[in-house]
C-alpha cells in the first residue's frame, strides 16, 4: 500500500507558520485553532521524516529542510488560488476573479481609473491587484495578467507591447523657490536628490553621460517608488518620475530634460493557456486598449 501523502491543508499550515513565525499567528491568519496548526506541523514532519522547526521561547525557527520546502509550498498556494479563481467563473456571463499584478507606480498612479472603467462594463468580475516591483511568475499562476516595465523573457506567455514610458527629472515648485534648479548635471552635488537605496538607480543597460553608477549621491533614499514620489511631491528634492505621472501635477517642474531622460518599455502579459478564459481575456484587451492611449508607441 502506498504511503499517505501530505494533504494541502498541512502545507498551508506550514506556509502560514513560516510567514508568521508562530503557531498562534498562523492560527489567526487561517481562522483555525493553535492546537490544529500544531497537529498539522507534527503530522507533516512525521510524514516527511524531517524536523521543520526548532522550538524556543521566542517562537519557531525554520530548519534548513523547511526552507527548502518553502518555494514548493508557495507554488502549491499559488496553484490553489488559481484553481479557486478558475472555478469562480461562469460561461454565460463574464464573472469570477482575475488577479492582476503591476509595478508600484503603475498600480497606484495609472491603473485605478482604468480598472474603474472596466468594472463599470463588467461588474460581475472581481479584480485582485498585486502592487509590487517583483515580477510575479505567471507560469506558476501567481497572477493571471501582469503589466510589466520590461520585455518578458519566459515562453508560453501572450505578451503585447504597449510602448515606451519616458522617465525624467522633476522638482516641486516649493523646492525650486527655495533652491532653484541645476543648469547642468555637474551641478547636481549642490542639490538635494531623491533616489534609490539598495536598488540601482538606472535600469540594466541604461546609461547617462556624467552620471556615476552609485547611489551615494542621493540625500533621500528608498527602493519604494511611491515613497520617492511622495518625497518629490512634498518638495524634498529632485527625483525621477514618469512624464505621464508628472503631467498630472502642475506643481512639478521639469529639470534637465535635455541632459537626463530614459525610457522603459511597457508590456501587458498573460499565460497563453488563459486565452480561453473570457474574463481574463476581457481584462487583457481592456488594459491593452487603455494603456495604448497613455504611452508613446
Amino acid at each position: 500500500m502506498a504511503p499517505t501523502q501530505p494533504g494541502w491543508e498541512l502545507y498551508r499550515s506550514f506556509l502560514a507558520v513560516i510567514r508568521d513565525g508562530s503557531l498562534s499567528g498562523a492560527a489567526r491568519n487561517l481562522a483555525l485553532t493553535q492546537p490544529t496548526i500544531g497537529r498539522h506541523i507534527d503530522a507533516l514532519e512525521q510524514m516527511l521524516g524531517v524536523a521543520l522547526f526548532t522550538r524556543s521561547p521566542h517562537g519557531l525557527t525554520p530548519t534548513a529542510s523547511a526552507l527548502d520546502l518553502v518555494p514548493h509550498a508557495e507554488a502549491m498556494a499559488a496553484a490553489a488560488e488559481a484553481l479557486i479563481r478558475a472555478a469562480s467563473g461562469e460561461a454565460d456571463e463574464p464573472r469570477g476573479v482575475v488577479r492582476l499584478t503591476a509595478a508600484e507606480l503603475v498600480g497606484v498612479e495609472v491603473l485605478p481609473p482604468i480598472l474603474a472603467r472596466f468594472h463599470e462594463h463588467h461588474p460581475g468580475i472581481v479584480l485582485e491587484l498585486a502592487v509590487t516591483n517583483r515580477n510575479q511568475d505567471l507560469l506558476r499562476h501567481e497572477a493571471d495578467i501582469a503589466v510589466r516595465m520590461a520585455r518578458p523573457t519566459q515562453s508560453a506567455l501572450l505578451a503585447r507591447r504597449i510602448g515606451t514610458v519616458k522617465i525624467g527629472l522633476f522638482a516641486h515648485r516649493r523646492y525650486v523657490a527655495a533652491h532653484g534648479i541645476p543648469k547642468s548635471l555637474a551641478e547636481r552635488s549642490s542639490h538635494i536628490l531623491i533616489g534609490f537605496d539598495r536598488e540601482p538607480f538606472l535600469p540594466p543597460g541604461k546609461e547617462v553621460s556624467g552620471i556615476p553608477a552609485t547611489n551615494d549621491m542621493f540625500n533621500f533614499r528608498s527602493d519604494n517608488d511611491l515613497a520617492r514620489l511622495a518625497a518629490l511631491r512634498a518638495g524634498y528634492g529632485i527625483a525621477g518620475c514618469p512624464l505621464g505621472v508628472a503631467a498630472r501635477d502642475p506643481d512639478l517642474v521639469p529639470v534637465l530634460h535635455d541632459a537626463f531622460m530614459f525610457e522603459l518599455e511597457m508590456w501587458v502579459v498573460m499565460h497563453e493557456d488563459l486565452r480561453a478564459s473570457r474574463r481574463v481575456r476581457l481584462l487583457f484587451e481592456h488594459l491593452v486598449a487603455e494603456l495604448l492611449q497613455t504611452v508613446e508607441n
